[in-house]
């Protein structure tokens, strides 16, 4: 059987009426045996009402819970064995998913559609990316050529073996990745191209989310590895202890009490890395 023949196609959407209207008969055309989900994150216009009418199954939230909440949802209720997460709003294409599933049947167990310059919102965000690619390619040892990617092909018991970690926000692309990378289940990345939103602009907010997607970074380290963010920043208060130590004891020959104080947190520091390592070990175990 094809892989192409067990699927499940999930839409997060919010507000996408208009991006249904070009996604869903594109979806239907190319994967006539498909189930579609589309999650409607408490939508004001309609996107229910045009998904329904596609023939999707269309499952609705009061209210706006979330795209990762949305995600959530849909992997719940997919009856697949495989799951396409893309976005409703025609940036992703029904063409490009067929490559996604030619690199699953290879042995992956998540492939990644990764967005090329072109693909980015914009300058900041391409750079906000650029970095976090670099720095999860640092933490896991593999390159990872998009992150924060939301189109993305996955073997359905594999993903819900995380559900419980992924936020409810936007970086719900962040946190499965990295957990596959972390309990050593093979991920791929394919380049794809990236088109025009249809709709309305995006609904990232650019200081709200700024200040989250920021907060990605802590999140990749405590995902992955603690000890590889917490023991630098351990070795950079002692470091900076031992200098100042250097420098007062030449000066007035004497320990003061800041670098007392960034001796101590240096060792506080590398202890609560410590025990996150032992948290992250115990989150990641799988028993039997």
């Amino acid at each position: 059987m094809k892989l192409a023949d067990r699927l499940s196609i999930v839409l997060p959407a919010k507000n996408e009426a208009e991006g249904l209207r070009q996604v869903l008969p594109a979806l239907r055309r190319d994967f006539p045996l498909a189930e579609l989900i589309v999650v409607d994150d408490g939508s004001t216009d309609d996107t229910a009402t045009i998904a329904g009418a596609a023939g999707a199954r269309v499952l609705s939230a009061p209210y706006g819970m979330g795209n990762g909440a949305a995600i959530k949802r849909g992997a719940r209720a997919a009856t697949g064995e495989i799951l396409v997460f893309m976005d409703a709003d025609g940036q992703h294409g029904a063409q490009h998913i067929r490559a996604l599933l030619e690199k699953l049947a290879e042995g992956y167990d998540m492939v990644v559609g990764a967005r090329d310059r072109s693909g980015q919102a914009n300058l900041h965000r391409g750079l906000a990316n650029a970095f976090y690619n670099r720095l999860a390619s640092w933490m896991t040892g593999h390159h990872v050529m998009d992150l924060t990617s939301g189109f993305r092909a996955v073997r359905a018991d594999k993903f819900r073996e995380f559900l419980h970690l992924l936020p409810n926000g936007f970086s719900y692309p962040t946190t499965s990745t990295m957990a596959f990378f972390r309990s050593a289940y093979p991920v791929a990345y394919v380049p794809i191209p990236v088109a025009k939103r249809v709709g309305s602009g995006s609904h990232i907010r650019p200081l709200k989310d700024g200040v989250r997607f920021l907060l990605i970074i802590f999140k990749i380290a405590s995902l992955y590895s603690p000890l590889k963010l917490f023991v630098p920043t351990a070795a950079a208060f002692f470091l900076a202890a031992l200098g100042w130590y250097g420098y007062t004891f030449a000066t007035q020959g004497r320990l003061t009490n800041m670098s007392t104080l960034l001796f101590s947190a240096s060792v506080i520091i590398f202890l609560i890395g410590l025990v996150s390592e032992q948290i992250t070990n115990l989150t990641y175990r799988r028993d039997g």
